[in-house]
């Protein structure tokens, strides 16, 4: 099982940049750059990686996120991503980034989306990697922030495919920034929004009618409403679910609780994604294992997985179906 999911070509469509910073690379950068982190070292920095909910980690990950400065540390944070997606037969990847936590701290836009563009830019050079590049904006603040953000993007859009919504979801509802989307919309970009992961499945509703996403990130407390499923089912509408950090997050107290195969069983276009990996404890890889080990799924079930998130991508439709092929003949 292992070396099938080696050799399964897959597609990541829920990757928070800022969220791969493995802890040596958080310290490299942090000498780099003269940051003192409150951390002695390595080892005590991944104790801290114990989360007991969404907030706790988000602590941590934006603390983690200054020491990221310059052009080339976001080129050095990206690359060593794509590395892992080498490595892990990963064909494809749609990346999120969130720019108001580097704005705040005074980086420019167009540092963050030069070094993240350049490394995407070479992976595909030298790999093949195909990429697109998701602005999302932080909903824990204003959505007057959101605009300003947006509008600073304006003059990079060709490096931009779409728009998405994340951070602390609990009191923060999709329908709070539908004016942005809206903004996004007009300026030609595609839409996603994290919903549903420890808010509740009406958040999805708003993320769908509200501000018109063509994909819902997390989505697994759809299962607390049978329309809702429904309405999943029969306009495949994809979901980007993180069974890792599903469970590193206790939105399920452990991984054989997870209902990422229920919700393929009702024909949910579902697909199988790693978050923030340098903090939950694996990249696509072990995610797919990890599904295998704990809920014993089967082969079919991961190749279908698989197929999901190349159909829920955004990549054009000739290398989808090149993709699928190799995906359905994979024994």
């Amino acid at each position: 099982m292992k070396q099938f999911i080696a050799a399964l070509p897959k597609v990541e469509l829920h990757l928070h940049i800022e969220g791969t910073l493995e802890p040596e690379l958080m310290f490299a950068l942090a000498k780099r750059n003269g940051i003192s982190l409150p951390y002695a070292d390595v080892a005590a920095l991944a104790t801290a990686y114990d989360f007991h909910n969404l907030q706790s980690f988000l602590d941590l990950y934006y603390q983690g996120a200054a020491v990221l400065q310059t052009e080339q540390d976001f080129f050095d944070l990206t690359w060593a991503y794509l590395v892992r997606c080498h490595e892990q037969h990963v064909v494809h990847t749609e990346v999120f980034f969130d720019p108001q936590t580097h704005l705040v701290r005074g980086i420019d836009m167009g540092t963050v989306v030069g070094g993240i563009t350049a490394a995407l830019d070479k992976a595909e050079q030298q790999w093949g990697i195909s990429s697109c590049l998701i602005l999302c904006f932080l909903r824990h603040l204003s959505e007057a922030d959101a605009l300003a953000t947006l509008e600073a993007a304006i003059p990079y859009l060709d490096k931009i495919q779409g728009v998405g919504l994340d951070s602390s979801e609990v009191g923060n509802p999709p329908s709070k920034f539908v004016q942005v989307f809206a903004r996004a919309r007009a300026l030609g970009l595609k839409a996603v929004a994290h919903a549903g992961e420890e808010g509740p499945a009406s958040y999805i509703w708003e993320a769908l009618d509200q501000l018109q996403v063509c994909r819902v990130d997390h989505g697994v407390r759809s299962t607390d409403d049978p329309r809702l499923i429904a309405r999943l089912a029969e306009e495949q509408i994809p979901l980007t679910v993180c069974p890792l950090s599903n469970t590193r997050l206790k939105v399920f107290d452990q991984m054989a609780d997870h209902s990422i195969l229920r919700l393929l069983d009702q024909d949910v276009c579902v697909t199988v994604n790693s978050d923030d990996p340098a903090y939950f404890g694996g990249y696509m890889q072990e995610n797919f294992e990890a599904l295998a080990k704990d809920l014993k799924a089967s082969k079919e079930q991961l190749r279908q997985l698989a197929l999901n998130g190349v159909q829920a991508s955004w990549m054009p439709s000739l290398r989808k179906k090149r993709l699928i092929g190799e995906i359905l003949t994979l024994l």
